[in-house]
């Protein structure tokens, strides 16, 4: 059986990468077709042997740091439906914007793992009120009618394409509501993972702080864990990068301390002395509070999205139910660190092993 792996691109360092690259271990044979590639991820595959192709976009000026501003113009429609696929028997799509836009043979089948339907052409409200348009943030005010007309093409396109798809897997029960609601189509739930190998003989120690991991962006609502922190008196760390440092160091104080951007090995050690991970923003799914709870810590979390279904209130963490500082201050005035045991952490986090994931992927797709 031949089989090909497409992704949107492989630019920045999060989940969706770490899913392209587990389909490439447990396909190492299979071609990667991407619209856009870093030095760095091509570079990382040709170490282990993988071949990765690249589109049309690839030669376009700044490539990796203007690839998402050319998405309006349709250019990345056209990147993916200008790979041949002809000589395969199966596509494993990994998607949130438009990798399953591929076009295949009737006899080839295309499965699809989708993060979450594209936001920008399906929740342009949103999506657009939180991003700050780095390198083009002057543009912001002319956005919206700039982009009607663009959007409302890829939402046609985008529904037309998700016809073409044989069988989609949802990372989550928010992607699969979206996925039904947008497309109409079924889909069975996979979950990300985590290595689990990496964390079982790590041991937590009595933590003096919190701790909040994540990429610096104004949507993720730092702010909200510093403010609770200062106004509680607790120490909380921060490790992460991004555009909204500056904002967010010029409201904290000498109780914040702001790590950037740790190894992995730190990013462990850092995790394992905290009294618990705190998570401010709704991700669809969220790897980080699987790595909390594999260090035998326990999980602060908003009560929305992914966290519903890793975190269990009670035994493994709490939520707090509004995105501010006074509903996350009622939780953290009351938490215990002592009342959440490390072996149900771990056993939690267990269940979302890469082992599993693998073995759940293969059999959806019938290898």
């Amino acid at each position: 059986m031949k089989l090909a792996i497409v992704c949107d691109d492989l630019i920045q360092k999060g989940g969706a990468e770490k899913v392209v690259e587990e389909f490439s271990d447990m396909f190492p044979d299979s071609p990667i077709y991407t619209s856009v590639a870093s030095k760095e991820w091509q570079s990382r595959f040709k170490k282990k042997n993988r071949v990765v192709k690249t589109s049309f976009l690839q030669k376009f000026p700044f490539s990796v740091r203007l690839n998402r501003y050319y998405s309006p113009f349709l250019l990345h429609a056209l990147a993916f439906q200008s790979f041949d696929f002809s000589d395969f028997d199966v596509v494993l799509s990994s998607s949130s914007r438009f990798a399953h836009f591929v076009l295949t043979k009737p006899d080839t089948k295309h499965f699809c793992y989708m993060h979450s339907p594209g936001r920008m052409f399906w929740e342009p409200f949103d999506y657009f009120e939180n991003e700050n348009f780095g390198a083009l943030r002057s543009f912001k005010p002319l956005s919206g009618k700039f982009l009607r007309s663009s959007l409302s093409y890829l939402r046609m396109i985008d529904f037309e394409a998700s016809k073409k798809v044989d069988f989609f897997i949802a990372n989550s029960k928010v992607s699969q509501a979206r996925i039904k609601k947008y497309y109409g189509r079924d889909s069975q739930i996979i979950h990300p993972f985590i290595d689990y190998g990496k964390f079982e003989k790590v041991k937590p120690e009595e933590g003096k702080y919190f701790l909040v991991l994540t990429r610096l962006v104004s949507w993720k609502r730092v702010d909200v864990a510093i403010k609770a922190c200062k106004d509680l008196g607790f120490k909380l760390k921060i490790i992460g990068v991004g555009p909204d440092l500056g904002r967010l160091k010029s409201i904290s104080d000498s109780s914040v301390d702001f790590l950037g951007y740790v190894s992995e090995d730190r990013k462990i050690e850092e995790i394992r002395k905290c009294k618990a991970l705190i998570i401010t923003q709704k991700e669809d799914f969220g790897i980080v509070p699987l790595e909390a709870m594999a260090c035998g810590k326990p999980v602060v979390a908003l009560g929305k999205g992914g966290v519903l279904e890793t975190v269990v209130p009670g035994k493994t963490g709490e939520f707090f139910e509004e995105q501010n500082f006074l509903s996350l201050e009622n939780v953290l005035k009351n938490f215990d660190p002592f009342g959440y045991s490390a072996k149900d952490c771990k056993e939690q986090a267990r269940k979302f092993d890469r082992k599993i994931f693998d073995m759940e992927i293969k059999k959806a797709i019938n290898v």
